[in-house]
């Protein structure tokens, strides 16, 4: 049954219908079911810097210089833009709901509608599920760098169910764990900045190239195939909504934090594009050689240390990258099926929290059961032929990011018909005309992307039908009431 101190939703509307005892993050541990608040404001500013500076600023730059040329630090500036401006209606949400479950939960009460509520939820799973396996696949890559006996598949499965161990020991372990990755990963980017610096300080460097539109086509729509794809390297900030129960005063903490993360984040993308602009050529930045484009930018002979020692520890600090985002996705994960599981949207079980490490045990195995089948059923796709061109990690970060567009403007639409609902003193308020440019610019993305690679909605639908089986299994069980207690 329903936790009498906090607001259930109404089977019928989807409401919240109980007012809760006191306000969401007044308390420490509000029951024995509870999940833990041990997350600092400072903590979750680098939750959210680490997921969003995760492994799309390492691989992704060659792809975006591609698609429009020398000047493609103007579509990373405006992929900051657009993500910065969804960030503050995520900001205003939270400060009114501070709850697990994130987009599902907004979109739930401001629609009313559970069946609403369930598409949403799906999506963002399916969104997880997909970047987790994207990432999966890219550190096995990585990983085979430096070690290639093992095959990419099982490297990739003990990559994610070690991150779901991570998870399940604690949340303070795994928000630790994802600073000190953070520092790592970060340095990573400090030494290309340096890099660029020292090349301008050389004075060997083309300040001209930061204008230059190299792509072929209409550089108004090579900027727009830039824009998305840098928009991908931002994605990641919402999840910080989702450990909003486990956050110490969230009305407080999460506007700065989460909208300080993202300028943050959004600056060093900036620096490091405009750095490997200006020390590479535009056509090696292209990555035909399979290599990196940041790997080309530490292999220019700009600093006084050897190739192979700069390649080798830059290679593996990119692992630590992907690392430090697929921790986080699988933190998601598991506390949206947590969340949405004391909506009655999906089976009760998934709210059930271990007894002493205060994880929820059972949404962690099941997500890293479903990762491990998508990582299983695409591998098997591609071997036969089936997968196309772009292989794996492209084909489901573009699922990624339709799903992920699509959820950006609903939330948005959440933050204007809850203006009203739910407010306090300590409630943050975005300014509407910049949610309004948010939400036109998430809905131009989603059409590009959806019109430039149509197949990504055949996984879409692949991943949404996992959805349905939830949903069946929830109306079929009538497990009404998501919480079974500990275990």
């Amino acid at each position: 049954m329903s936790d009498p101190g906090r607001p259930a939703l109404d089977p019928d509307v989807g409401e919240a219908t109980a007012a809760p005892a006191r306000a969401p993050g007044e308390g420490a541990d509000d029951g024995p079911d509870d999940l833990h608040r041990a997350i600092t404001g400072r903590l979750l500013f680098f939750y959210v810097l680490g997921d969003v500076l995760g492994s799309g600023i390492y691989v992704l730059i060659g792809a975006v210089a591609a698609a429009v040329g020398g000047a493609f630090w103007l579509a990373f500036m405006a992929g900051v833009t657009v993500a910065t401006l969804t960030g503050l209606a995520y900001a205003e949400l939270v400060t009114k709901y501070p709850q697990a479950a994130g987009a599902a939960l907004y979109v739930g009460k401001a629609f009313r509608s559970p069946a609403f509520t369930f598409l949403i939820t799906i999506s963002m799973l399916s969104a997880t599920f997909a970047a987790a396996g994207s990432l999966a696949t890219g550190f096995s890559t990585y990983f085979a760098a430096i070690w290639d006996a093992p095959p990419a598949l099982l490297v990739s499965i003990v990559f994610v169910c070690l991150l779901a161990l991570v998870n399940f020991i604690g949340i303070t372990e795994s928000v630790t764990a994802n600073l000190v990755m953070t520092v790592v990963e970060v340095s990573g980017l400090v030494i290309i900045v340096a890099i660029g610096i020292a090349h301008v300080v050389s004075g060997e460097a083309d300040a001209g190239v930061l204008t230059s539109f190299e792509a072929e086509g209409n550089p108004v729509w090579a900027l727009v195939a830039g824009i998305a794809l840098a928009f991908f390297a931002m994605t990641g900030f919402e999840n910080a909504a989702n450990v909003a129960e486990e956050t110490v005063d969230p009305r407080r903490t999460f506007p700065r934090a989460l909208v300080g993360g993202m300028v943050g984040a959004g600056i060093v993308y900036v620096l490091v594009a405009v750095s490997a602009a200006l020390v590479v050529p535009f056509d090696r930045l292209v990555d035909t050689d399979g290599d990196p484009a940041l790997l080309q930018v530490v292999q220019a002979d700009v600093v006084p240390v050897p190739n192979g020692t700069m390649v080798t520890v830059f290679s593996v600090i990119a692992m630590v990258a992907i690392t430090n985002t697929t921790l986080v996705a699988v933190v998601t994960q598991s506390r949206i099926l947590f969340g949405m599981a004391r909506e009655d949207v999906v089976p009760g079980v998934f709210a059930r929290v271990h007894a002493t490490r205060r994880s929820p045990w059972v949404a962690l195995l099941f997500a890293a059961t479903v990762v491990v089948g998508l990582l299983c059923v695409g591998t098997a796709v591609d071997r036969a032929g089936w997968g196309g061109s772009d292989g794996l990690v492209t084909t489901l970060a573009n699922v990624t990011v339709v799903l992920t567009l699509f959820i950006y403007g609903l939330v948005i639409v959440s933050a204007f018909r809850l203006r009203g609902h739910d407010e306090g003193p300590g409630t943050f308020r975005a300014p509407t005309p910049l949610l309004v440019l948010g939400l036109v610019g998430n809905t131009a993305l989603l059409l590009y992307v959806v019109v430039d690679d149509w197949t990504s909605l055949v996984w879409c639908a692949g991943l949404l039908a996992l959805g349905v089986v939830l949903y069946l299994c929830e109306r079929v069980l009538g497990a009404r009431g998501g919480r079974d207690g500990g275990a």
